[in-house]
């Protein structure tokens, strides 16, 4: 089966499963989804999800995290991966947020990326999330997906994001980095894909 047709029935499967995909991180601005996602890392969403009221409920904006110290956010993110490098990384960023753009998250890849604990993906998500622009997010379950379902031969993030921006119209890119998240969740996780993932079994020319 070509790339091509593979593309096509993922984009069709995923959209019947995911009509209207939502980010599954709680958040209300540009600033809190920033935080949302930099917490995400090793962590799942739901954790994050019950960790956030109380962060935001104490810092709704950059100026009330920059003025915390990092035990302080440690204390309200202890249940989150890495609560010790994610505190400072948070503290930082909000800081740095007041002196370089006035405390607003700023709409490019090069200043996004260039404040603490933001790399590339999280990057990517704010952009898309927040501000509209396209991009395509590749975490762990999409790097899986796109290698088990032959759309990349990639060997890292970068490679596998680059060969699914080929396969995909770029106005579906958004929609689809959520729908591939919500569909390893649900279908097709790590530990082995389920009898009731119709991507895998059209794929294989396996009946679901």
């Amino acid at each position: 089966m070509k790339i091509a047709e593979k593309a096509r029935i993922v984009a069709e499967e995923l959209e019947k499963a995911f009509p209207h995909p939502e980010v599954p991180l709680h958040h209300t601005d540009a600033f809190t989804l920033l935080v949302a996602v930099m917490l995400s890392a090793q962590c799942t969403d739901a954790r994050v999800n019950l960790v956030t009221p109380g962060l935001f409920a104490a810092a709704p904006h950059a100026a009330a995290l920059a003025a915390m110290s990092p035990q302080e956010v440690r204390a309200l993110i202890s249940t989150c991966g890495l609560a010790d490098t994610k505190a400072h990384r948070l503290v930082e960023m909000a800081q740095l947020l007041l002196r370089r753009h006035g405390g607003q998250v700023p709409c490019t890849f090069e200043e996004l990326e260039a404040l603490p604990g933001v790399g590339h993906k999280t990057a990517s998500v704010v952009m898309n999330q927040a501000f509209g622009h396209p991009a395509f997010p590749v975490d762990t379950h999409i790097f899986r997906l796109a290698r088990r379902w032959g759309l990349s031969r990639g060997k890292d993030v970068n490679q596998v994001e680059a060969d699914l921006k080929k396969r995909f119209p770029i106005s579906t890119w958004g929609a689809l980095h959520l729908r591939f998240v919500l569909w390893g969740r649900t279908y097709c996780p790590a530990r082995g894909c389920k009898p009731t993932c119709a991507i895998c079994a059209r794929l294989s020319g396996t009946p679901a």
